[in-house]
């Protein structure tokens, strides 16, 4: 039986956020307080288990095993230290410090996971069980030709993203009995919204991910357009590649529509929640804002926000976080110049929700 967290625990879950995210150290005090520990913590746990399917130094064997003892860890079932023990000397340069760091200290961030209530615990260890495999099970055909289809990419954004909007939901619904009424729907958005961040991570990060080997956009949509993912380059400047990209920064914009809804289900009250969500949101939207205009880019650096929009996107949100209209107003302004898609699934989706 795990240990109570002690007061040394939870300062070091306050230390390592700022060390793993600076994103995540920023948006989680806006959460209530009741809810701040328990995200932390499960952003920590994602983290987790990121690193094991992003450092290239271990086997798909090891990675699989890692990943499937992490997730018995996280259940109670197998002890944190053994795997610390396993996994931290097989860490390569590739995972920064702050990584190492943590995995060194996973028995500090599973002492706090074993103290939350039940709920809580079983949408953390439901997340980290769905993660840890779609990932493994992703990473043993990671290749540089690109998925099959769209389908296969909205099945990996599930696993990586996806699956966190489901659990957040949880967390927020045990949290708000308010926010409960909403919980059928919510759940459903949740899907879409983590797509539609993690749509956006993988065109912003093409570049860095094929330098390692591994290539997340689906074939179907650029052989739609008439090119070949075999022959992307950092000097390709083909048309029918942009085309492609074009039809999925319209389907990230799509989702991201979908947050905003989201959004508006949570009540005007908690403004903590809907700054969590709406920042996400906005620096979403700026990057995919410098990815449209910069349809050639070659290099991550080349489509990073900067410290100025960033600031700006808080201040507004910030500002409109209780309107709904005006957050429905701030949306069409920051997207417009963004490819405008329409799929049978957002249709669908939409059709069902009628924000209040």
């Amino acid at each position: 039986m795990t240990s109570l967290p002690s007061t040394e625990d939870e300062r070091y879950q306050d230390f390592i956020l700022q060390g793993v995210s600076r994103t995540f150290a920023l948006t989680i005090p806006q959460l209530p307080e009741a809810l701040r520990r328990v995200i932390g913590n499960a952003y920590l746990l994602c983290r987790i288990t990121d690193t094991i399917e992003d450092d290239n130094a271990l086997t798909s064997e090891q990675t699989r095993q890692l990943s499937e003892m992490f997730s018995e860890v996280v259940s109670g079932n197998a002890c944190a230290e053994e795997f610390a023990q396993a996994l931290y000397p097989l860490l390569s340069d590739h995972t920064i410090p702050a990584e190492h760091d943590l995995i060194k200290n996973t028995a500090a961030v599973i002492r706090i996971t074993h103290s939350f209530n039940s709920t809580q615990r079983a949408a953390l260890e439901r997340c980290v069980r769905i993660m840890a495999k779609g990932m493994s099970d992703y990473q043993e055909t990671e290749s540089l030709t690109g998925l099959k289809d769209l389908a296969a990419m909205n099945q990996y954004c599930y696993f990586v993203a996806g699956v966190v909007g489901e659990m957040l939901t949880e967390l927020f619904c045990d949290y708000s009995e308010a926010i409960n009424r909403h919980k059928p729907i919510l759940m459903k958005l949740s899907v879409s919204f983590g797509q539609g961040l993690q749509v956006t991570n993988i065109l912003k990060d093409i570049w860095e991910d094929r330098q390692r080997g591994a290539c997340w956009l689906p074939q179907d949509i650029f052989e739609k357009h008439g090119f070949n993912l075999n022959n992307l380059t950092p000097e390709t400047a083909d048309e029918k590649f942009q085309a492609g990209l074009a039809e999925l920064l319209g389907i990230a914009k799509n989702h991201l529509r979908n947050a905003l809804i989201y959004t508006h289900l949570i009540p005007p009250n908690e403004k903590g929640i809907r700054r969590f969500c709406l920042w996400a949101i906005g620096m979403a939207i700026l990057t995919l804002n410098k990815i449209n205009q910069n349809r050639d880019f070659s290099e991550g650096v080349q489509v990073k926000i900067n410290r100025r929009s960033v600031k700006a996107t808080i201040i507004a949100t910030s500002l409109f976080a209780r309107y709904n209209w005006a957050l429905d107003a701030l949306f069409r302004f920051t997207s417009k110049n963004l490819p405008d898609i329409e799929s049978i699934s957002d249709v669908a989706l939409s059709d069902q929700i009628k924000s209040p």
